[in-house]
């Protein structure tokens, strides 16, 4: 198992995009809490979106008569399921880091303190509105299914009663002939039934469509498409990721488990933009930086870095993401909320922990 990615969910569901919005939690800084609000920083999750095709061949009961009946040169002759790649998205995430919770601690003469925090308690805002936040979520999709005709439903009492499959494919194709030149009659407008008005006329032509459709893929075989979404979920290490294999994709299967050999694979890389040097510090400087973090806001300062997937030495993706395990903390000093007539006002970046703007 790869070393430098945890792999947290594979889904693969029949599911659409959508945006619920995610309304902030307000935590006002008092006496009761000692003006003392709790808070977590986020760490980086990947969310990789496969959007895929797949696409089912059903083969005609009667497959092997297609050509000598209805000079259908290429019917499907197996049942089969292929899967195709069509694309893949990768979407920023931040999850609760439970080993970074942090107090901020207000003086008992601030004017009114107050945090958002989302509802995972990450922190949005201080003594500012916090906006609406937009998720991206997934729910499953019911597919309409399309109008369609049970072939067997269409078979005549001579059909079911024909000795053999050669003479009820026979019949059958007797019986498609039969509903096209009714069709040519209608529309030549020399049936003897002509349809009374438009709406009927369209009735009546798309039960004949529906009827030779169900009929003909008795002999040519069938094809079904569908348009399916699997979701990968990746939490990156603080080391960088290079060629490394989260999941597999099988024309056969869709999307496995990087250990499943039937797939082939699809590797990432995923490499720190702005590495920080290795610093040694004294025992005073650390005491320092000790007291420095237990004091103030503490929040994250992502890194950015280079994000390559490929597939059959083809590129998926190559981008630039915000990765907070490559990044660093610092720490806003608790002098800054002291202001009684212009209190500070910080918000953040909720997914990543890092300071978005600070106004006055």
């Amino acid at each position: 198992m790869n070393t430098n990615i945890k792999i947290i969910a594979i889904a693969l569901l029949l599911i659409s995009a959508s945006l619920t919005a995610q309304t902030p939690i307000r935590h006002n800084a008092l006496r009761s809490n000692d003006y003392g609000v709790v808070y977590n920083l986020p760490v980086t999750q990947l969310d990789f979106e496969l959007n895929i095709t797949k696409t089912t061949y059903k083969r005609g009961e009667y497959y092997q008569y297609a050509k000598q009946y209805l000079s259908i040169d290429n019917p499907i002759v197996e049942d089969k399921v292929a899967y195709k790649l069509e694309s893949v998205e990768v979407h920023n995430v931040g999850i609760p880091n439970k080993n970074e919770s942090y107090l901020i601690q207000f003086r008992s003469n601030s004017v009114e303190p107050f945090v958002y925090l989302t509802k995972d308690g990450l922190i949005c805002s201080i003594n500012h509105d916090a906006p609406i936040i937009e998720q991206s979520t997934t729910s499953k999709t019911q597919i309409e299914p399309s109008a369609s005709v049970n072939a067997q439903s269409l078979l005549t009492e001579e059909i079911l009663l024909a000795g053999s499959s050669a003479k009820q494919a026979e019949l059958i194709a007797k019986q498609i002939f039969a509903l096209r030149l009714s069709r040519t009659d209608i529309l030549t407008g020399e049936a003897e039934n002509m349809p009374p008005d438009g709406d009927a006329y369209k009735l009546v032509m798309t039960q004949i469509n529906l009827q030779e459709k169900a009929l003909l893929e008795l002999f040519s075989g069938s094809v079904t498409t569908e348009n399916i979404t699997a979701k990968v979920s990746i939490i990156p290490s603080i080391e960088n990721i290079d060629r490394e294999v989260p999941f597999r994709f099988s024309e056969k299967l869709g999307l496995v488990d990087a250990d499943d050999l039937a797939g082939e694979p699809i590797y990432l890389s995923l490499i720190n933009k702005n590495p920080q040097p290795q610093v040694e510090l004294s025992d005073r400087d650390i005491r320092r930086l000790e007291k420095k973090f237990s004091e103030g806001l503490v929040y994250n300062v992502p890194s950015k870095a280079q994000l390559t997937l490929t597939y059959h030495n083809e590129s998926l993706i190559n981008t630039e993401v915000d990765v907070v395990q490559y990044g660093t903390q610092d720490v806003l000093t608790k002098r800054m909320f002291d202001n009684k007539k212009q209190p500070i006002k910080v918000q953040f970046y909720p997914n990543l922990g890092a300071v978005k703007q600070i106004t006055q």
